[in-house]
């Protein structure tokens, strides 16, 4: 695997003082980091969340998505046990870029659902790739996961790469007028739980 481990820093958030631990995929030139609270020393499972990274809605508070509220809820929620990790990874728009991901919102704005859109732009539905999260989890000695999502594929991916899921927790925020539809998609076409509202609307 070509995702090796570069440096580590802390770093003060509203939520805590976290650990940043530094990554590069020298095959993709992209750059990822864990952020991490406590000590897994002992086996026990670790609260945890896979995050792509969303410029959008994690940096400029966009309500099209629901990213920015899961990322703040996962921060919050691993700083109140004291202990946990969360993977940021660099694949804005399921993993087709962030032009891309605008030009997917521009067909999105005449009409188009999520799915619709990246794939009317060449692409699959969700193109993330979430193997480079197994050499970032061996660095920080993580086999064992109690895993924040929605998103039934994740816990599928790491369970193939041998990462033991213990526990998936819903991580259901941030639902608002501008991402009813978005939402309602991601719970009909994606299979993500997101709970008895988002299904009946895709029904």
């Amino acid at each position: 695997m070509s995702v090796v481990f570069v440096a580590a820093s802390k770093l003060p958030t509203p939520f805590g003082v976290f650990t940043m631990h530094g990554f590069l995929d020298q095959d993709s030139g992209k750059e990822h980091v864990a952020l991490t609270l406590g000590d897994f020393s002992d086996g026990e499972p670790v609260l945890g969340r896979l995050h792509s990274e969303c410029l959008t809605g994690d940096a400029l508070f966009s309500q099209r998505c629901d990213c920015g509220a899961q990322l703040e809820a996962a921060l919050r929620a691993i700083s109140a046990e004291g202990r946990g990790v969360l993977l940021y990874l660099r694949q804005e728009g399921r993993g087709i870029g962030l032009l891309n991901k605008i030009r997917a919102y521009e067909l999105q704005d005449g009409g188009a659902d999520t799915v619709e859109a990246n794939e009317r732009l060449g692409f699959a539905a969700d193109q993330r790739d979430y193997s480079i999260c197994l050499p970032m989890l061996d660095h920080l000695g993580i086999r064992t996961i109690r895993l924040m999502t929605n998103n039934p594929r994740k816990v599928k991916a790491l369970e193939g790469f041998g990462i033991r899921v213990a526990e998936r927790m819903p991580l259901q925020f941030g639902l608002n007028p501008h991402n009813s539809k978005y939402l309602a998609t991601k719970a009909g076409k994606l299979g993500h739980m997101l709970g008895a509202q988002h299904q009946e609307e895709a029904e």
